[in-house]
């Protein structure tokens, strides 16, 4: 099982290219970022967690622009989104982002997706809270045009584009492997119809053995091998004994959380992770 970490990269926590170093050379596979690109001032929209949302989300990076760094600064750790808020980027845009950082870092970007919880984040995107997951759907659907056809096309109810070129292609291939966030039966349907993995939280009462029969049974009874969709644990927890029991259920991955925090901070709480490595 892969041991990677999520992380909020922002301008007063730890850089996230040091922090991709110190995670390569401790042998974890993978590092993926969240987004936001903004809070809106009026905060409609409760947060699920506990007190009020944190300052991360106010003031994380662009996950593009600094995982483009983390890739630069290492040579085999994966990177990737966290998850991406797909419903609230252009397809075509966003299709020549995950490309190029495939490319530009040989292959070794993870493409988490969601569709997001924001209500006044994404009204100010254009986009509904209601249709944000058939408009993911489309963009992720149009974004494989253009990663996999010469010249792809896509015709829908929200993305609508004649025959284009969009160079480079991704290096792996088909693409690289998407992943989506949520726990709920139709997040399982859409990991069938058009992912390449779940990304379910790892949060109290995630049981790993029933997660993967859930997969496997979603999948078989949409004619789909289980075998050809992973299953990699968004916030794991810290502990060798759960994390044990990730590994005999069979799960792939598990990221745990390192907190948005100084150097020093995050130095220590890694050394705490990365016994858990092996």
């Amino acid at each position: 099982m892969e041991i990677g970490v999520l992380f909020f990269a922002t301008d007063y926590s730890i850089d996230i290219a040091e922090l991709a170093v110190e995670l390569e050379q401790r042998g974890f596979t993978t590092l993926l970022q969240p987004e936001h690109t903004h809070i809106p001032a009026s905060r409609k929209t409760p947060w699920s967690g506990a007190g009020d949302l944190p300052r991360e989300y106010y003031c994380t990076y662009d996950p593009f622009v600094a995982l483009s760094f983390a890739a630069a600064a290492t040579k085999t750790l994966k990177i990737g989104t966290g998850i991406c808020l797909v419903p609230q980027r252009d397809p075509i845009v966003t299709a020549k982002n995950v490309a190029s950082i495939d490319k530009l870092s040989g292959g070794r970007f993870i493409f988490g997706i969601g569709g997001g919880w924001n209500v006044d984040e994404m009204e100010n995107h254009g986009v509904q809270y209601k249709t944000r997951f058939k408009q993911m759907r489309e963009n992720i659907l149009a974004m494989k045009q253009l990663w996999t056809e010469e010249q792809g096309e896509f015709h829908g109810e929200f993305v609508n584009f004649d025959p284009a070129f969009s160079d480079p292609k991704p290096t792996q291939k088909p693409h690289p492997p998407i992943l989506l966030g949520g726990e709920s039966d139709h997040t399982l349907k859409r990991v069938v119809e058009y992912c390449d993995g779940w990304l379910p939280r790892g949060r109290g009462g995630f049981d790993p053995v029933e997660a993967k029969q859930r997969l496997a049974a979603m999948a078989e009874g949409a004619g789909r091998d289980p075998a050809s969709l992973s299953l990699t644990v968004f916030g794991a927890p810290a502990d060798r004994a759960e994390l044990d029991k990730y590994r005999a259920a069979g799960i792939d991955g598990a990221l745990l959380r390192m907190p948005t925090e100084d150097r020093d901070s995050c130095m220590k709480l890694l050394e705490e992770f990365t016994p858990l490595v092996n």
